[in-house]
């Protein structure tokens, strides 16, 4: 099939290589722009567009997609399907229906479950033990169009957003080419609207940690809000990303939420709502590098009975 590929990050980069891998003709690939990103604030290129460039591949960045100019270059190559895979944007009704078969979307979640921008990372954070990839027939909704595809995944017990996301987006490639091959046969089915879930774009301050939560959900967003926003808290009125903790079910908490109940070696225990306790793993002081919770103790000689947050 003669194919436009859209998509940003490293997750969809396994799919535009299947694309290829499986003889179809990428006309053309729209990423984002540019962005600043590290220390020096130097503009990064998107990953699809450095695997994009690396094959030989036309690569689109426009600012806006709402425009007459970026249609007109999208309905310009003719092409049979669009790929949609975390592109970022929205696309508007003109783009939806250009395409001859219509824009196809890899979605990292099962479908009517967590529409939206952060399914891998809400997904983990409000506990799921399962969750998976759809391919869908994109409509101009959020999310909402019609399935063709699903694949069920279980999520470990210790994964991190970023784990399950590399995991997924493998799955992902694969169930694309399985959806293109058999196109013709697919039956789409519609989604149920009464189990509709939403996983929001995330924000920085979802990654504050409410020590009034129990141990397990906070557990869950160290593992859930990777790489960005982070779960983080606050010591010495300084900011502190917890990378890796544990929940403490069946510990005696003797301390407000938020209380360092033990800071000696490799043990930071901190007391969380409902009577449990997180013990912190590695950490994140502000402007310093990852580190032990041994480490951070040695550096920051930080006490039983003092307060996060």
């Amino acid at each position: 099939m003669r194919l436009i590929f859209m998509g940003t990050p490293e997750a969809a980069v396994p799919t535009l290589r299947r694309c290829l891998e499986d003889g179809h003709e990428v006309a053309a690939v729209w990423t984002q722009p540019d962005r600043p990103a590290g220390r020096g604030n130097h503009l990064h290129a998107p990953p699809v567009k450095e695997f994009a460039l690396s094959k030989g591949l036309t690569v689109h960045q426009p600012a806006k997609i709402r425009t007459e100019e970026a249609l007109a270059i999208f309905s310009s190559y003719g092409a049979d399907a669009a790929i949609v895979v975390a592109y970022g944007r929205i696309l508007p009704p003109a783009f939806l229906n250009t395409p001859f078969r219509g824009c196809i979307n890899v979605h990292f979640s099962l479908l009517p479950f967590y529409r939206g921008a952060a399914p891998v990372n809400w997904a983990i954070a409000r506990g799921e033990t399962r969750t998976g990839v759809t391919t869908m027939q994109m409509d101009e909704g959020l999310d909402t169009g019609s399935i063709l595809l699903q694949r069920e995944e279980r999520i470990l017990d210790d994964e991190t957003a970023p784990a399950l996301m590399a995991r997924l987006s493998l799955i992902g490639a694969e169930l694309l080419s399985e959806t293109l091959s058999s196109l013709d046969e697919i039956e789409p089915r519609a989604q149920d609207e009464e189990k509709a879930t939403f996983a929001p774009m995330l924000k920085r301050d979802d990654g504050l940690i409410d020590w009034a939560l129990d141990a397990v959900q906070i557990e869950r967003r160290v593992r859930g809000f990777q790489p960005w926003p982070n779960a983080f808290t606050s010591y010495q009125s300084r900011r502190l990303v917890v990378w890796r903790a544990e929940a403490l079910t069946n510990y005696e908490v003797r301390g407000g939420v938020g209380e360092i109940v033990q800071a000696r070696g490799d043990e930071m225990v901190v007391a969380c709502g409902d009577e449990t306790a997180l013990r912190l793993q590695e950490v994140q002081p502000e402007g310093k590098r990852r580190m032990s919770v041994r480490d951070f103790l040695n550096g920051a000689h930080a006490r039983a009975g003092e307060r996060l947050g």
